[in-house]
Order: C-alpha cells, then sequence, then structure tokens
C-alpha cells in the first residue's frame, strides 16, 4: 500500500502516544535526506526514524541505530542547536495530509522558552524535513526547493511555511454527504480513481476497500449509481474513515507465496486471497514491510557509480561483438575464392587474352561455375589474386574466431557483475564488487596507504533437511565457495546460460535428499539474471566436476559432466541464517 494519509494519520498516532513530553537527547543524520532523533520519555527511550528520499520516503519508531558521519551535515548541526534537548509537546497531522508536525519547545541562550516545529512531509519524490519557527517562518529544510525547481512554493529559509494546494482535494474527514455525491458526479473515472483523485490522503487500495466495503465495483461510474447507492457508498466511506478519526488502527502486512505484497493501518476486507499478519504497532510493520526494500534503495543508490563503469564497458563490449560478427559474416565465402584460384590454374591455359570470365566445371561440387576475372591481368596474375584474397579472409577469420570468445567472454564477465550489482545487499558487498572491477582493470587502482577491508561474506542457508547450502554474492565469492570452500564430494548448483551466482550445499559426507536439490536449485535460480521466472534450468555436478581454466576470469568455470533440472526462483520457505 502507498505511505498514504491512513497511514500517516496512524504512525502520528503512535507518535503521539509514544512521544508526546518526550525530550530529544541526540539527533544524527546517517544520510543527505534522512534524520535519526533519539526522545528519552518516562517509558524509555526511543529512536524515530525519518527519511526524505525521493525514492522511499518514511518515518517510524525503531530500536536499530545507523552509524553517522564523522562531521555532521549543516542542518543536523542547526537542529541541534536548536531542539537537542527541546521537548515534544505534541504530535498532529494537517486534516489527512501526509504530513507530520512534531512541536517542540526549548530553552534558548538566554533561558528563556522557545517555541519550534520539525514538519515532516511524505509526499514521493517532492518529501523534505523543514525545520520552522512558531510562526510558521522556515529556519532550515533538509532539501532545499528554489523557485527554478518549483513554481508552487519555495522551500527556502526566511520563506512563510504553507501546504501547497494544487490538486484541490476534499478533506474526507469532514466531508458531507452532498459534497461526496458531487466530488464524485464530476469526475467521469471509475469510481475507485474518483474517490482517491477526490479526497486528500486517500489511495487507490483504500478507494478500492471502500467500494469493496459497499458492495459495489470499482469499475463503474458515478452516473452508473443511483443516489440510494451513493448515499450507501457514502455510509461505508464515513464508517471507514470513522476509524481514522477515532485512531483505531489495527496495522497488517497481507502476504502472498513470494513474501509481503502490502501493508495496511485498517484491515483489507477484499485481501482474502492473502495471509494476513497483525502487527502491535504501524512501525513495526513499516520497519518489516519496508526493511529490505529501503535497503536496497540505499545500496542501489550507492552502486550507482559503479553500474555506470559495468554499463558503459557492456556496451562498448556489445558494439564490438556486433561488428566482429559482421566482420566474420563476410569471410564466410573465403573458400569460394581458393576454389575460383584453383580452376583459374587448371582452365586458365585456354583463355583467349583479354577474357573477362571463366566458365569452368567445379569438381568439389560436379557444377558448373562462373567466375569473374580482370582483362587486364592474365590468367596466373588473376588466380594470384584469388588465393590472396582467400588467404587474407582466411586470416582474418581466425583472428576474429578468437578475438569474438575473448569479446563474448568480456560480456558474460560484465553480465555477471551486473547481477552481483543487483544481489548486493550492503556497502561490504560493494566494496568487494569494487576491488574485483580493479583486479579486472575496469576501474583504475588509487595508491593509498589506508587499505580497505573486505568483511562481505556468502549468503548462508540451510536447506528443510537440516543442509548447509551457500551462495556466492559475486565472483570473488563465487571462487572461494567452489575452489576454497567447497570438497570434492559437496555439490555445486548454478543457472544455465545465465550469469548467477554460484550455490554450493556441503554434504557432511551423505546423500542428499531430493528436497534438498531442489531447494539448492531455486536459490541457484533466485540470484541469477533469471530471477522471477517460473521455469529456471539448473545445471548441478559434484564439486570435483568443476574446474577453472588458467587465466580464467573470477567466477568463470567449466565442467564436462552434470545433471539439470527445472524449478521456480521462489525462496520465501528456504531458511535464511545471518552469519
Amino acid at each position: 500500500m502507498a505511505f498514504d494519509g491512513i497511514t500517516v494519520a496512524a504512525v502520528a498516532k503512535e507518535l503521539g502516544d509514544t512521544l508526546a513530553g518526550g525530550r530529544i537527547t541526540k539527533i544524527a543524520q546517517p544520510e543527505t535526506d534522512e534524520l535519526l532523533l533519539t526522545i528519552k520519555t518516562s517509558d524509555g527511550a526511543y529512536r524515530l526514524y525519518i527519511s526524505a528520499s525521493a525514492s522511499l520516503p518514511l518515518i517510524y519508531l525503531t530500536d536499530e541505530n545507523k552509524p553517522s558521519p564523522m562531521t555532521a551535515p549543516n542542518f543536523c548541526m542547526l537542529l541541534r542547536k536548536h531542539i537537542g534537548n527541546g521537548r515534544i509537546t505534541k504530535v498532529s497531522q494537517p486534516g489527512l495530509e501526509r504530513i507530520i508536525h512534531l512541536d517542540i519547545e526549548h530553552l534558548d541562550e538566554l533561558g528563556d522558552l522557545c517555541r519550534k516545529k520539525l514538519i515532516i512531509e511524505i509526499m514521493g519524490k517532492h518529501s523534505n524535513i523543514i525545520f520552522c519557527d512558531d510562526k510558521d517562518r522556515i529556519i532550515d529544510s533538509i532539501k532545499h526547493v528554489n523557485a527554478q525547481m518549483s513554481s508552487v512554493r519555495e522551500v527556502l529559509p526566511g520563506r512563510d511555511y504553507f501546504i501547497p494546494d494544487t490538486m484541490a482535494k476534499l478533506n474526507p474527514l469532514t466531508a458531507a454527504q452532498e459534497d461526496f455525491v458531487k466530488a464524485l458526479k464530476e469526475k467521469p473515472s471509475f469510481l475507485g480513481k474518483a474517490i482517491y483523485t477526490s479526497f486528500t490522503g486517500l489511495s487507490p487500495l483504500a478507494a478500492e476497500e471502500i467500494c469493496s466495503l459497499a458492495g459495489i465495483e470499482s469499475n463503474m461510474t458515478a452516473r452508473d449509481l443511483t443516489y440510494d447507492m451513493l448515499a450507501h457508498l457514502y455510509r461505508q466511506f464515513s464508517y471507514y474513515m470513522e476509524n481514522v478519526k477515532l485512531g483505531s488502527f489495527k496495522p497488517g502486512i497481507y502476504y502472498d507465496k513470494n513474501g509481503p505484497k502490502e501493508f495496511s493501518a485498517i484491515p483489507l476486507s477484499h485481501f482474502t486471497q492473502y495471509t494476513l499478519k497483525e502487527f502491535d504497532s504501524i512501525s513495526q510493520v513499516l520497519k518489516t514491510y519496508y526493511a529490505t526494500k529501503n535497503t536496497l534503495t540505499r545500496i542501489r543508490q550507492k552502486s550507482t557509480d559503479l553500474r555506470h563503469v559495468v554499463q558503459i564497458s557492456l556496451e562498448r563490449n556489445r558494439k564490438k561483438y556486433d561488428l566482429q560478427s559482421k566482420q566474420l559474416k563476410d569471410t564466410e565465402n573465403r573458400d569460394k575464392y581458393k576454389v575460383y584460384g584453383e580452376l583459374i590454374n587448371i582452365y586458365g591455359y585456354s583463355l583467349p587474352a583479354g577474357a573477362k570470365e571463366l566458365t569452368a566445371l567445379n569438381y568439389y561440387t560436379d557444377q558448373e561455375i562462373t567466375i569473374p576475372l580482370d582483362p587486364t591481368m592474365t590468367p596466373l596474375e588473376n588466380s594470384q589474386k584469388y588465393f590472396a584474397k582467400y588467404n587474407k579472409q582466411k586470416r582474418t577469420f581466425e583472428a576474429l574466431t578468437e578475438l569474438i570468445q575473448e569479446t563474448a567472454g568480456d560480456i558474460q564477465y560484465l553480465e555477471s557483475i551486473s547481477n552481483a550489482l543487483d544481489i548486493a545487499m550492503n556497502e561490504a558487498d560493494l566494496a568487494q564488487i569494487k576491488e574485483e572491477l580493479m583486479q579486472s582493470g575496469y576501474i583504475r587502482r588509487k595508491f593509498t596507504k589506508k587499505k580497505v577491508k573486505l568483511t562481505s561474506k556468502p549468503l548462508h542457508y540451510i536447506s528443510s533437511d537440516g543442509y548447509h547450502m551457500y551462495v556466492g554474492k559475486n565472483n570473488l565469492q563465487n571462487d572461494e565457495l567452489t575452489f576454497s570452500f567447497a570438497s570434492g564430494n559437496d555439490w555445486w548448483f548454478h543457472a544455465k546460460g545465465a550469469p548467477g551466482s554460484h550455490v554450493i550445499v556441503k554434504t557432511k559426507g551423505n546423500e542428499l535428499p531430493d528436497r534438498t536439490f531442489e531447494e539448492a536449485g531455486r536459490l541457484a535460480a533466485y540470484y541469477s539474471k533469471n530471477r522471477g521466472s517460473d521455469k529456471v534450468e539448473i545445471d548441478y555436478v559434484e564439486k570435483k566436476h568443476v574446474k577453472k581454466p588458467n587465466g580464467a576470469k573470477p567466477g568463470f568455470v567449466v565442467y564436462y559432466t552434470n545433471y539439470s533440472l527445472v524449478i521456480d526462483s521462489d525462496i520465501s520457505d528456504i531458511e535464511n541464517v545471518q552469519d
């Protein structure tokens, strides 16, 4: 579910119940668009995580800490100066906007009581954290927005803070029946869309739920409904919004076989096909639902430079491969010129001077062919010309065949690094991939006294039958797993014909159950470019049959005997061990 106004209402209520009266004891800014506040209350200390990330804005209570930069950013220093040790007096949400206000009291340098506001706007790419005085004048913000960036509102120190009303939506908490019916009738779109585009803070999922509660199809229009049906729809809308007004939230996450599908602060009656897991707080829901997504989003942002290097090299090698393939195709008829030379040598003695062609029997095919001749040359010179052309194309063919194999190997290798970037989970993974790119010459190594310590480890799973399974997250780990960690009778798995991880299953000297083979195959499928496919072909073989050619790139192996299985890439039921 989108981080809509209802979710924000649930967060605001939880923060108000938990943090009101608490003192801010620590302010950190782990990322350029993140804050982590530590608040001490009579019930204990809490951490409030706030992200104004354009791709994944969030706010929730957490018990996890995050490392901060050695030098605090200016916005963090400003907050420490003004509201360090400040007391949160109130947490509120204006209407059903995706906005939370933290009202804070603090003492200034003279000991006078002052009031400030920390305003968190959860608005997609327009998300921001804005610090204002008691007159709603902006002191500073984590993101500055000038007139060139937005014609609607500037977010700069000294400007007055206001909520831009660009959509002219109604407040669903106060909308009367007449306003509700009028708003829907003015929209020619389907009911579901008409609801969430007419009222502030409602997501498409919430609109779908309201229609479901009323027993009305969301793909109908308001003009298709009678007044009684619209009145009934409004009553269900009011009952639904009453939960928000009263703070009657029951946060939960809906799961399908592939993992979390949606979350909601209020139960979704129309989600009968999914399994609901209820939580005690909306913060637990957001942390659980977004934890992996948030981490992967951050890692993807931090891997931009590495992805750029890999992508540029891939494009260059693919163009090279296409050019080499075209040149190789031009040499396909090289043997024809050899035959021409031979036939001219055999039959050329009978040619008259200045002949422009020779028609002769091709003894390779028993068919007559016509050979073009240069009338200014003798038969011998024409023959030598064709032999020279044949030899040139033969040399080109031999050279290009080797070059194409080399280029194809480079493409395969770069695609494996691209896959490693896709499955990287933390900065340690990125550091190891960067080291690999430096070893392979794609990135120039900077000479520095400080040596980067590589701490990334392979993924560790345990099969349903208790066998340990390990997954390499990049080519260096693949080599380490296969040729240093695995024993000869352990089993090795890899997606056939696709970049992906090496998967090693430790056999403990036993014969593996079929279920373990299947689970290892799913891991190999999931950690490959074919992730998400229902049918992925997996090669598997005992490790002793896997060899590494001399001079081969990291992660490249050969094997000449193997078994195969076709399986999906669903690993939701496989136990992951956090080493």
